[in-house]
């Protein structure tokens, strides 16, 4: 009985996951399913300068963006002396294939630099935007399809600490946030752009009340779908939002996000999706938890006081955890919010990097470089603490049995490669 049961419970579940990317590929900077998590086993746990590396190439500066993976290309959205540029690197070789220019006018805004969105690929396309508002399409080989100037057609960015959203990919086209309020007067808006043309098939304003510093989010969009319904998911402003894909409609808000109605409330953790349920970090507290149980607006059930601030939370859908920018971690029974550990703390450092969970391990870099390695599951423990040289923004990746760590010095190839195989 009890096995037909969990036969039933993994059925359900199903339906509400997103359809896999090719089998090995990190296309997105949370990976295939865009919540963070991998299903891939056997993945190395301990690594130095010494053990462990594969390869590692060079780097000209730091950056926010994750590298995604397709195959055998790896893309990188790179600032280099005042420029920003798109790499396309090799793994088997371990070589830059290509460098393509996207935009002038590189500037540093306190953590970040223009290069902070990371690109994100079908297979046949990587697109990337940048902080300064250019937003370019490029096939493998490297041959620009088209461009945009975001800034150029609907004014400047207006966020305090400069745009770092990425592109969502959605049904072949691009789902561009740009929630903004601190240094402008110009109202907050997404756009639907077709990934082929360039051209905008949609755009909507996105109002809020937020005040002063509240309304700006360097989130990136996320995907609610079961069946044939989907939502756009859309956090910033004080707000969490549904949308219509087809028209950018809102469906729905929920408040909540900033119950204090405190000034400084900018967003910068991404929301999660993992089947019925929507998990919305804020500036630390609340991180809230909704239920979608069909389009209309969900039911929020539960928050927690401790969320994290900047790296975004990931879940398997039983358990959710969270890092805060300090390393204080916590693991919540994913559909109550009880907490199952935590507060428990990992090497005191920052933290602006998004934890990975892969092969029953949670992968967490701090911005000095150190990865560490925790047991994921109902007991706390570190496995490992992996050191590495150069400033450390990006979240780690994961493609075929390798684990890709980008700082301000090398772009890092962790452990040997197995061909993905399809069942």
């Amino acid at each position: 009985m009890a096995t037909g049961k969990c036969v039933a419970m993994a059925l359900t579940a199903a339906l509400w996951l997103l359809p896999a990317t090719a089998a090995g590929n990190w296309p997105h900077w949370r990976g295939p399913d865009f919540g963070g998590v991998s299903d891939e086993k056997d993945l190395p746990a301990k690594w130095s300068h010494e053990e462990n590396i594969t390869w590692k190439v060079p780097l000209p500066a730091w950056s926010g963006a994750t590298p995604i993976i397709w195959g055998d290309r790896i893309f990188l959205n790179v600032a280099d002396s005042g420029n920003i540029q798109l790499w396309c690197v090799d793994r088997n070789k371990a070589a830059v294939v290509w460098k393509k220019h996207l935009s002038g006018g590189d500037e540093k805004r306190r953590k970040q630099n223009m290069s902070s969105p990371s690109p994100v690929t079908d297979g046949k396309t990587v697109w990337v935007m940048t902080g300064t508002g250019i937003l370019k399409a490029f096939d493998f080989s490297g041959q620009e399809r088209w461009a945009r100037d975001i800034q150029k057609d609907y004014g400047k960015f207006g966020l305090n600490h400069g745009y770092a959203s990425s592109p969502f990919l959605y049904d072949g086209d691009l789902i561009v946030q740009v929630l903004h309020g601190m240094l402008t007067d110009d109202p907050s808006y997404i756009l639907r752009i077709d990934g082929a043309s360039g051209k905008t098939k949609w755009r909507v304003e996105r109002p809020t009340d937020a005040q002063r510093e509240s309304p700006d989010s360097y989130t990136t969009p996320a995907l609610w779908r079961k069946g044939q319904t989907t939502q756009l998911i859309i956090t910033g402003g004080d707000y969490v939002t549904g949308h219509e894909p087809a028209t950018g409609k809102e469906l729905w808000r929920q408040g909540g996000l900033n119950p204090e109605k405190y000034e400084m409330n900018r967003i910068i953790a991404s929301p999660v999706v993992f089947g019925e349920m929507i998990y919305v970090p804020t500036r630390r507290k609340p991180l809230q938890a909704f239920r979608m149980q069909g389009p209309s607006k969900p039911e929020r059930v539960w928050t927690f006081d401790a969320g994290p601030d900047v790296p975004t939370p990931v879940t398997d859908g039983k358990y959710l955890y969270t890092f805060d920018d300090r390393g204080i971690a916590h693991c919540l029974d994913a559909r109550t919010g009880a907490t199952i550990w935590g507060p428990e703390r990992i090497p005191s450092a920052t933290y602006s990097a998004s934890p990975v969970l892969a092969d029953g391990k949670l992968y967490m870099s701090s911005e000095e470089g150190l990865t560490t390695v925790v047991r994921a599951g109902p007991k706390f423990e570190i496995l490992a603490q992996n050191q590495l040289d150069g400033y450390t923004l990006s979240s780690p990746a994961i493609s075929e049995g390798q684990i890709f760590l980008r700082t301000a010095n090398w772009l890092y190839c962790v452990g040997k490669r197995r061909m993905a195989t399809s069942d």
